[in-house]
């Protein structure tokens, strides 16, 4: 069974269709880059599976269940939204970060207000809080961050901002960890050290949607790449066949400019 299967997504914008028929399925541990030039509906995908946008037409289900169904308003009420985009950790072009706390704090709020809503919380706050702080320093260290647990994002490069990012995205152990072109805002010397957090995910087995413009990155760590243009897949498949040998002239022109850009 499919972690996440999207059918017949649709997203328009007054006039403008930005998402047509959009449709692609996910394997449990598989990555999925989507590549393609600025406007061509990658970002609003996404924003679309994070519940941040609305669909107009179309079903998205997580491990069998429909979430969403643009047909039925029981599946769009807006007390149901928060829990189903825990569904998906969202690591956004910006790090979106919480200026007045630390890196630990800014991986581990979501969880500690979360678990204030638990019946048995006040019995068992100490436990508890000490619980996620040590789940957030264990995360801090796989993203080779332990030792700026107690800094501020001010005091943290672009790099480490977006690794503190990613922690904070793992914490709710989403099915599917999406990136909205991760390394975008970050000066080329420090783009690799997000890339490796992220190759270090997909050799993890964890399930990923990548948007990004880093082609050789999608083709050596992507199992399925697609390419979308003016709001529709034109190609989707083996990253390899995709970059490598695109069989659709569109993806073969995009794939030209970037080289030559």
């Amino acid at each position: 069974m499919s972690v996440l299967e999207v059918r017949n997504i649709e997203k328009h914008f007054g006039a403008t269709r930005v998402l047509e028929d959009i449709s692609f399925s996910l394997e449990q541990g598989q990555a999925l880059a989507i590549i393609g030039s600025s406007g061509s509906g990658k970002t609003t995908l996404l924003r679309c599976l994070n519940f941040l946008e609305k669909p107009d037409r179309g079903t998205i289900s997580v491990n069998g269940d429909i979430i969403f169904d643009a047909g039925d308003p029981d599946t769009q009420k807006e007390s149901e939204v928060r829990k189903k985009r825990l569904h998906f950790g969202m690591v956004f072009q910006s790090f979106n970060l919480f200026p007045q706390y630390t890196a630990l704090k800014n991986v581990t709020l979501a969880k500690e207000l979360l678990a204030q809503e638990q019946p048995d919380f006040k019995a068992r706050k100490k436990e508890i809080l000490a619980q996620i702080q040590a789940d957030g320093e264990a995360l801090l260290e796989r993203m080779g961050l332990s030792d700026r647990a107690g800094h501020y994002p001010s005091q943290l490069s672009g790099g480490q901002q977006q690794r503190v990012a990613i922690a904070r995205a793992l914490a709710l152990q989403p099915d599917i960890l999406c990136f909205d072109e991760p390394t975008s805002a970050l000066d080329p010397e420090l783009t690799g050290e997000v890339l490796k957090v992220i190759r270090s995910l997909a050799e993890q087995k964890t399930t990923m949607i990548i948007v990004t413009h880093e082609m050789a990155f999608a083709r050596d760590v992507a199992d399925q790449v697609i390419f979308m243009d003016g709001g529709v897949i034109v190609e989707q498949g083996d990253p390899r066949q995709v970059i490598d040998h695109p069989r659709e002239e569109r993806t073969r022109q995009f794939l030209s400019r970037y080289a030559q850009g």
